[in-house]
């Protein structure tokens, strides 16, 4: 059972810093919103707007909080 925590533990991690790097990219916020859209249909996971906006929100406060400065 450690082990499956352990993975899961990375999976997670792993998806944090993904979704940390599209939103810290260097593009304008539209185009990044939509790039996550498409990301999240592809996986059967549909939007609407609003609930784009929190989820982009959710994530940046999340790896703000992770911030050391």
């Amino acid at each position: 059972m450690k082990g499956l925590s352990i993975i899961a533990a990375f999976v997670g991690g792993a998806a944090m810093g993904a979704a940390a790097g599209i939103l810290f990219a260097p593009e304008k916020g539209e185009h990044t919103r939509q790039k996550i859209c498409q990301a999240l249909r592809k996986r059967g996971i549909h939007l609407k707007d609003c609930e784009l906006n929190k989820l982009v929100d959710d994530i940046a406060e999340g790896s703000a909080a992770g911030k050391t400065t």
